[in-house]
């Protein structure tokens, strides 16, 4: 049993379908506190500060803590979660027939271990259809997602290729940590 340090229903899904038992304890970090705009230094910043704030509360005694956030990068810009409809949008149109790579760094602490590992995922995209589009913003599915994008729903029609673990992409690389939890 671990205690997953993170409220994203996401990455309790990526630990419920491969078997791995958790209870989902989230934190309340401020990601507006970190000022760097490198996406993966900002990636590994956000995981660490949520990680403090969560040993401070749990520790590892009773169980493993494991942490872990993701960034969208595009064109080198760094893509956080939409403000709103229209930075979605934005973000979106970015996207659209381009590169995108998704970061995420995960960091897990058991009494006998401490892991920290930074993945990243690279899609290439063909243009999004507009009015596919549209329809995922007015949804509000993009809302709450790095970079607006769900790899797993909306963008997989659109994936030209990818370099890397799916699993990256949605938060949490679970390859590598069945790998640990071995």
């Amino acid at each position: 049993m671990i205690r997953l340090g993170s409220n994203s229903p996401t990455r309790a899904k990526i630990l419920k379908d491969n078997g791995i038992e958790f209870i989902q304890n989230g934190g309340n970090f401020d990601e507006d506190s970190i000022k760097t705009t490198n996406p993966k230094s900002f990636c590994y910043e956000a995981t660490k500060g949520k990680f403090e704030e969560l040993y401070k509360k749990y520790g590892v005694e009773d169980m493993p803590l494991l942490v872990a956030d993701s960034v969208v990068t595009c064109n080198g810009e760094l893509l956080r979660k939409a403000k709103d409809l229209d930075d979605a949008r934005r973000m979106l149109e970015l996207q659209s027939g381009n590169k995108t790579s998704v970061i995420t760094c995960m960091i897990y602490k058991s009494k006998k271990m401490e892991y920290i590992d930074i993945s990243i995922t690279t899609y290439k995209f063909v243009p999004f259809d507009k009015t596919h589009m549209d329809e995922y913003i007015s949804s509000g599915e993009c809302m709450g997602k790095a970079g607006a994008i769900m790899v797993e729903g909306f963008c997989k029609p659109y994936i030209k290729s990818v370099k890397g673990y799916e699993s990256t992409a949605m938060g949490l690389c679970v390859e590598k940590l069945k790998m640990i939890l071995k």
